[in-house]
């Protein structure tokens, strides 16, 4: 058997389930993590060790790169993503990015070039694509089950409220802090582009009102729902909506309406299903409805074994498509790449662009295309002062809003509270 491939881990907190994955992959092994807070060093090391394994333990990046590994798990802020995957292609590592691939065009464009001068492996962690229902979807999409894509929608709807201390730090100055409500979209929307295989040519996007609750919970701009709605390059819409609405559980929902049929997530009384229906070949409004209860149909048997059940089953596959990719096996094919992570990730940069002219519509660029590059090349803009410089966006069309220092102690305080420190 060939050596298994060396993989590391950056951010222990979300970066647990890619851990857990490692430990007991037959073609990969965790050989290092790093993250600033140790108690995530300790967990991850004791997991190793229960594992059998011996693993490196790093609180600095830049020793953490040096390290000898084949590639690089990315499980750091949201927001630095590209940076970091950046660093990572250049020292020599294949990288798998967590959620979002960048916080600008520019990056963006920067990602898609190292990736194409380095020849590495850049595989793209949208959870969501593999989750038993949107991965049957998937599946049954390409098998052609319902022709080809009119209209679809996704949504993923998670109020945070209760857990956004946690998550934050207690820190108005957090990056989540700061978030403008189309950014997170590839949740809602990732799995609409996998399933169809369309590219985004075009943008509009909608902010509903902030959220007066979250103003004072550390959110400059009351962290409100982003909406995106995309034109496919086949003509069709899609519509994806994400955030903090109330609704508990929290929830996700896919439907693609198609030339044949239509596809969509549904429950009932027995649990969650895949809806299949297809249009009679002879008689026009009339067909077939079937409810699917999804079974894993790659690597099955490895995936139950794998002990990693969260996020509706999804957490498995990310990684290890992205360790099929890198060895060239078949399975390596649902491997979410670079360009496909682009299209996703910028759609909801653009559509904040175009929330803040009016909801003008925005072309989206194809980042394949080389000529289409230098019009982005140098487009900081964003919400974070420290990247965009002069080109700092706020993260709100609403007017933005300050804590005052006494709220900002006291949400410090109850975090340090839930943390077993005050």
């Amino acid at each position: 058997m060939e050596r298994k491939l060396r993989i590391g881990v950056f951010g222990g907190a979300r970066g647990n389930s890619m851990i857990q994955v490692l430990l007991h992959h037959p073609e990969a092994e965790l050989v290092a993590v790093c993250d600033k807070y140790t108690p995530l060093l300790d967990l991850a090391r004791q997991n190793a060790e229960n594992a059998g394994l011996h693993i490196a333990c790093f609180e600095s990046f830049d020793d953490f790169i040096q390290y000898d590994m084949d590639a690089v798990v990315l499980a750091n802020y949201a927001t630095e993503h590209a940076t970091f995957a950046i660093r990572c292609l250049k020292a020599g590592k294949h990288v798998l990015s967590e959620v979002l691939p960048s916080e600008t065009m520019a990056q963006a464009v920067e990602l898609i070039e190292t990736v194409e001068e380095t020849g590495l492996v850049y595989a793209y962690a949208e959870n969501y694509c593999y989750m038993d229902l949107t991965f049957e979807m998937w599946r049954r999409y390409r098998e052609g089950d319902i022709g080809d894509v009119t209209y679809a929608e996704g949504e993923y709807i998670h109020d945070c409220a209760a857990c956004w201390l946690d998550i934050t730090y207690g820190d108005p100055n957090h990056w989540r802090n700061h978030l403008c409500p189309t950014f997170y979209c590839t949740h809602s929307l990732g799995p609409i582009m996998t399933i169809t295989g369309h590219r985004p040519v075009q943008v509009v996007g909608f902010e509903n009102p902030p959220i007066e609750e979250f103003y004072h919970l550390g959110h400059a701009g009351g962290h409100a729902s982003g909406i995106e709605m995309v034109t496919l390059d086949n003509g069709a819409t899609v519509k994806s909506i994400h955030g903090a609405l109330k609704r508990e559980p929290a929830q996700t929902s896919y439907k693609v309406f198609g030339t044949k049929g239509f596809l969509g997530t549904c429950a009932d009384a027995e649990g969650e299903k895949v809806r299949l229906y297809q249009e009679s070949a002879t008689q026009t409004c009339a067909g077939e409805n079937h409810y699917i209860v999804p079974e894993k149909f790659v690597s099955a048997e490895l995936a139950k074994n794998s002990g990693v059940a969260t996020h509706g089953g999804s957490d498995f596959y990310p990684t290890h498509f992205f360790i099929e990719k890198i060895l060239g096996h078949e399975d390596g094919k649902w491997s979410i790449d670079v360009y496909q992570a682009v299209d996703m990730g910028i759609c909801g940069i653009l559509a904040f662009r175009s929330i803040l002219n009016g909801n003008m519509p925005i072309k989206v660029p194809n980042l394949r295309n080389k000529e289409e590059r230098d019009a982005w090349r140098h487009d900081n803009a964003c919400t974070n002062a420290a990247v965009a410089g002069d080109q700092v966006l706020p993260c709100s069309s609403y007017p933005e809003r300050t804590l005052d220092p006494e709220e900002v102690a006291r949400n410090r305080a109850i975090w340090e509270k839930r943390q077993g420190r005050g």
